[in-house]
């Protein structure tokens, strides 16, 4: 491991040699080309530094201390933080007596450490103190017990942490933008402390993320997408097509008792054998599109298949759009009609909902498949029109499998309101070759979607989370999650 560790310190200095030649190059006629391609090098160093700290804090001490041994000289020197910047003291209580002889103590001097910290619009510097003691009767020397961090020796205080990782998956700030903010803060940090950061607070969240998911994955409905993002290969120029997968409960349309959460995950391709992985433990309904990949899902009976309204929809819309195609109006009015009653059943319970479909969206669906396969035998089958009445029929069992059960809704809207963000911030994902860089953002994509659907502000809870993470039991991780979250220090989470 060791050695991989050289290797990819090795892969970081070359980028960084290329990153500086391209950044000399600011004028002539491939200069905007020149500057995308630099900021490209600037994700894939990112990445490929988060990975290595990634890999320190999964691996054991004797392997992480080799890694780090392996790497020492080519670190940045650490520099004093910035004499302007307010201090904050936090006195860590020392022992009243000698923990060897139990003798009196005097007070010889104080050990002080201090942490960069992060409040929303500023920083400050925490400085912890600790009084050092000595014992009368037999000389031994004592101090209070150091505080807790989030990222073993690190000097990021959990504030500035949440603050990176937010700014970076839910701001889209990609981190060498970061430290350029950061420096006209009067702030500077490399890029490559602020991506070790990043892996070691990806380290410190995997327990929580574990929680997430299992507590996703014991629901009995999901909705389930995916979206490319394009994966920069370092030093090729190109990229190649990965995923994100998203896996979202949301019961409140039918007033469930569970509280809403998403869960993602990213693959290297878009093989189907990735959702049959993720859903290994699953069992119940997810709503899909019309993805291949997903149909070997339904088979034997575990996990049944319910369509998507919206999908079909656009459909129409895009050759309603395109020509003005009275027929396709039509059909966007039926659909239309399907929605209206959604609109009146939102919110309560399955029974009702059951019933309200059986007798008013039934029948507008059972109209609805008349009229397209009579209409659909007119038209040509080359027409995006046919096209999009048979995807329409195709489906028709999965589309109407709502009409008969009010825990599930007439679309899968959720799941792609879930990737939204993504498609805005898409170039934040050029995971530079790295797949370990894909599934740390899927990481702090599920809990920070999850907080928000839970109407909490994501830096608040991550702040929160991140001081408390490092000495919470671990049998008791789910109190963590965001609907169990309670703040330490309910000042620290709305300051």
């Amino acid at each position: 491991m060791a050695q991989d560790a050289l290797a990819a310190q090795t892969e970081i200095a070359k980028l960084r040699f290329q990153l500086a030649r391209y950044r000399r190059a600011e004028f002539g006629r491939s200069s905007e080309k020149l500057e995308r391609e630099a900021d490209q090098l600037e994700l894939a160093i990112e990445t490929l530094e988060a990975d290595q700290v990634e890999r320190i804090a999964a691996a054991s001490p004797v392997v992480a201390a080799a890694i780090e041994a392996a790497v020492e000289g080519q670190k940045p020197a650490r520099r004093a933080l910035p004499d302007h910047l307010p201090r904050e003291d936090v006195t860590h209580p020392a022992p009243c007596v000698c923990p060897g002889c139990g003798g009196a103590l005097r007070r010889i001097g104080e050990d002080i450490t201090e942490t960069l910290d992060y409040v929303p619009g500023r920083f400050k510097v925490i400085r912890h103190v600790r009084a050092k003691l000595s014992c009368r009767a037999c000389d031994t020397v004592v101090a209070a017990q150091a505080a807790d961090h989030a990222i073993a020796r690190g000097r990021a205080g959990a504030g500035l942490l949440a603050h990176i990782v937010v700014s970076k998956y839910d701001d889209h700030l990609p981190l060498y933008r970061q430290a350029e903010i950061f420096a006209r803060e009067g702030v500077s940090l490399e890029t490559s402390t602020l991506s070790g950061w990043v892996g070691g607070t990806a380290a410190a969240l995997a327990p929580l993320v574990d929680a997430l998911a299992a507590e996703v994955m014991g629901s009995d409905v999901l909705h389930v997408d995916d979206t490319p993002v394009p994966v920069l290969a370092p030093g090729a120029g190109k990229t190649k097509t990965g995923r994100l997968w998203t896996y979202v409960r949301d019961e409140r349309p039918f007033s469930g008792d569970r509280p809403p959460a998403a869960l993602f995950f990213y693959s290297s391709d878009h093989k189907g054998e990735h959702p049959r992985k993720h859903l290994e433990k699953f069992a119940g309904v997810i709503h899909v599109d019309g993805y291949a990949g997903f149909n070997e899902l339904f088979t034997g009976g575990r996990i049944t298949e319910t369509g998507c309204w919206a999908h079909v929809r656009r459909k129409f819309f895009d050759v309603h759009a395109a020509i003005g195609s009275p027929i396709a109006k039509e059909a966007l009015d039926r659909i239309g009609q399907l929605y209206g009653v959604e609109k009146t059943i939102k919110g309560f319970v399955p029974d009702h909902r059951r019933r309200e479909r059986q007798q008013r969206s039934k029948p507008i669906a059972e109209a609805l498949a008349a009229w397209a396969d009579d209409t659909a035998r007119k038209l040509s089958r080359k027409s995006e029109l046919a096209a999009a009445f048979r995807y329409m029929r195709a489906r028709w069992a999965a589309l109407v499998r709502c009409f008969d059960d009010g825990r599930l809704a007439i679309d899968n809207n959720p799941a792609e309101r879930a990737l939204r963000g993504i498609a805005v911030g898409r170039k934040n994902y050029l995971f530079a070759g790295s797949d370990a860089g894909g599934r740390r953002a899927a990481a702090m994509y599920s809990l920070i979607e999850s907080a928000k659907l839970n109407d909490i502000n994501p830096q608040h809870y991550l702040t929160d989370v991140l001081t408390r993470i490092a000495d919470h039991p671990a049998r008791r991780i789910t109190e963590l999650l965001p609907w169990n979250w309670k703040p330490a220090v309910v000042d620290r989470a709305a300051a």
